[in-house]
């Protein structure tokens, strides 16, 4: 399988059922022995998987085995999934419908998807086949079409043109999402938080300017973090707008960290949830570190998410 590029549009309840069918009249000799706390017991350890991962998180592993990434992202307790894998009508090499097919085996959900590549011309095809695969949001990640800049030697990103440059073709691309069924969604950095000089920030026009029918917005809580914003105040001042969130934490060197094991107050930006509009959120760590591998740290994130008290 070919090694996908940076950002390339790149449980069971059965389980509960069955111990349930176990007590069934035809074993009511079983069911004598197995005592109600036991039960009770049995049954709390047997919860469903929950949240979603964002699977750039495990973008080489999905490159080298796509399958078995899956399979051991459902085994670290999730239900739902983004995409980062989009190429030549593909995801991950392969075609909607197979994807979709695969995520149904191993009951995974297709909640969102990362679409760099769109562009005015070809966004109708990439919506048919993000439809086709299941997925419910549509997610551009950088600013599209050439906007999107990134200095190698600084390590920092920004954007070629202006916020309301942008702005037109968020709206145009969310009509045409709008129009097929699919919700469109900006995903932020910390450069769109960066104040101009007239005090206005880029997350700012857009959130002012484009139509909330057709584009809303997903949250990347570290980013907003490394901007030094404050997630909280974005809510109150725009309630409603941020319909998923990315879940990843900030170690004590501001680097990506898994979820619960850095310094980001994940517990006070949860209590505003509703207040954000959140539906969904997907855990995302883009990078690694001290020897952790990405398939060890969903796991840690998982864990983090059970503490924190996401569900």
């Amino acid at each position: 399988m070919k090694k996908l590029k940076l950002y390339s549009t790149i449980k069971s309840f059965a389980l509960a059922f069955l111990l349930i069918g176990s007590f069934s009249c035809k074993n009511s000799v079983k069911k004598e022995a197995v005592s109600e706390e036991n039960t009770n017991e049995i049954i709390e350890n047997s919860t469903a998987n929950f949240g979603g991962l964002a699977l750039y998180t495990v973008r080489d592993d999905m490159g080298t085995d796509a399958k078995a990434t899956l399979q051991a992202v459902a085994d670290a307790g999730y239900k739902n999934i983004e995409a980062a894998g989009y190429a030549d009508g593909n995801f991950y090499d392969m075609s909607p419908t197979d994807f979709k097919a695969l995520l149904d085996e191993l009951e995974l959900s297709p909640i969102s998807t990362h679409q760099a590549t769109v562009t005015l011309e070809n966004a109708d095809a990439m919506m048919a086949d993000v439809k086709a695969a299941g997925f419910e949001y549509f997610v551009i990640p950088i600013p599209p079409m050439g906007m999107f800049e990134y200095n190698q030697e600084k390590q920092s990103m920004g954007m070629n043109g202006t916020a309301v440059d942008l702005a037109k073709i968020l709206d145009t691309l969310g009509e045409k999402a709008s129009a097929v069924g699919l919700k469109l969604l900006y995903h932020n950095h910390d450069f769109e938080f960066i104040k101009n000089d007239s005090g206005e920030s880029i997350i700012d026009y857009l959130l002012e300017n484009c139509n909330a029918n057709h584009v809303n917005f997903q949250m990347d809580l570290y980013w907003v973090t490394k901007a030094e914003a404050d997630p909280i105040a974005y809510f109150e001042k725009y309630p409603g707008r941020f319909i998923i969130w990315h879940v990843k934490d900030m170690d004590s060197k501001g680097r990506f960290a898994p979820v619960g094991t850095g310094k980001i107050d994940f517990e006070s930006i949860l209590a505003k949830k509703e207040l954000s509009g959140m539906k969904y959120y997907m855990v995302e760590q883009d990078k690694t570190f001290d020897g952790m591998k990405p398939l060890e740290v969903i796991k840690t994130s998982h864990e983090g998410l059970k503490k924190i008290g996401f569900k």
